[in-house]
């Protein structure tokens, strides 16, 4: 008996919802990061509008002066929906669990000279702070921003703050054998300190802007712009140079994630200001007023960390940025950079 077997190949009908294939064009199949962001803010049937800001809708996009024609052109480079954020930020807690789990069996924070021990006590805890303000900030840019692509960049940028700022915590407790003295004395040096009282200022000041693409140039870009080559760069290296290379180990997700976060921001700002003349003037202004108190804010915390060549180090840190920030179509240097 001959049995013969014959395949058919259905074409399927549709290849995806009708709001992609107006954006994408007839036949485009979506990736799944476009079906997870595209044209999903809601515009219309609010009802109501907030009682606590009855001049704004429930989502308005008047929340920012920035003006686009289609928010959704904010995508983020990296793809980034829930799935493959979480496969990604998995894998890298896998890796810095296991070298955290490493430095803490074989005491490795303990060999490290006891000066070297109190200078990233003295830089690098009381930055756990900072990290839960850049938390909080994404929180508000998340909640008053406008498009999908743009807002879930800031909740994952929020989750991601908040890891940051667990990790740092973690590294004060192995610096003391689990004794939370090291959490403690940084959380005096934020609130006391006179090295720390300009960046604890400029992270309350940034807490009470209004304008989320404002918040957006001052902290995900000026901010952690400056902080994490300064400290998680320069200060690593300055570590190591002195018997620390361990440190590097603990400080591992913080440079890989703040090289990853730059290339959202920078993203997100380069397609806004290449949208017309008055977002690109309004990005350069945002960008020229907040630069100087940032340099300001940081100069005591490199002091504190590089000495008499920490004016030196932030001239490093900001043509850096400077040179950011011209491949992303703006001016540069920005007034008050010393660059």
């Amino acid at each position: 008996m001959t049995i013969d077997i014959k395949t058919a190949s259905i074409e399927p009908l549709r290849v995806t919802f009708d709001h992609l294939r107006k954006r994408l064009g007839e036949g485009k199949v979506p990736t799944r990061y476009q079906e997870a962001t595209h044209d999903l803010q809601a515009q219309v049937n609010f009802h109501y509008r907030p009682t606590w800001d009855p001049a704004h809708e429930l989502f308005d996009a008047r929340h920012t002066a920035i003006r686009m024609e289609d928010f959704d052109a904010l995508v983020d480079p990296r793809q980034y929906y829930y799935g493959s954020y979480t496969l990604q930020r998995a894998k890298q807690q896998e890796t810095q669990e296991a070298n955290f789990a490493f430095v803490d069996k074989r005491g490795l924070l303990e060999t490290l000279p006891a000066e070297l021990r109190d200078r990233i006590r003295k830089v690098v805890i009381p930055l756990r702070h900072l990290a839960w303000a850049a938390n909080t900030n994404n929180c508000y840019i998340t909640a008053y921003g406008y498009g999908t692509p743009v807002t879930a960049g800031s909740m994952f940028q929020t989750c991601d703050e908040l890891g940051v700022a667990q990790y740092i915590s973690r590294i004060g407790l192995l610096l003391d054998g689990n004794d939370p003295a090291s959490m403690k004395a940084a959380k005096d040096l934020w609130l006391n300190d006179p090295a720390w009282q300009p960046l604890r200022r400029l992270a309350e000041d940034s807490m009470v802007v209004r304008d989320w693409f404002e918040l957006h140039v001052l902290q995900n870009f000026l901010i952690d712009g400056v902080v994490y080559p300064l400290v998680f760069d320069h200060f690593d290296r300055e570590v190591a140079a002195h018997g620390g290379a361990v440190f590097a180990m603990l400080t591992e997700f913080m440079v890989s994630w703040s090289a990853e976060g730059a290339r959202w921001s920078d993203a997100v700002i380069k397609v806004a200001a290449a949208e017309s003349a008055h977002n690109q003037a309004l990005i350069e202004q945002w960008r020229a007023a907040w630069t100087p108190r940032v340099r300001e804010a940081l100069a005591p915390v490199a002091t504190l960390a590089f000495g008499d060549r920490a004016a030196g180090v932030l001239d490093e840190v900001f043509a850096a940025l400077d040179a950011r920030a011209r491949k992303i179509g703006l001016s540069a240097p920005a007034p008050g950079t010393g660059s």
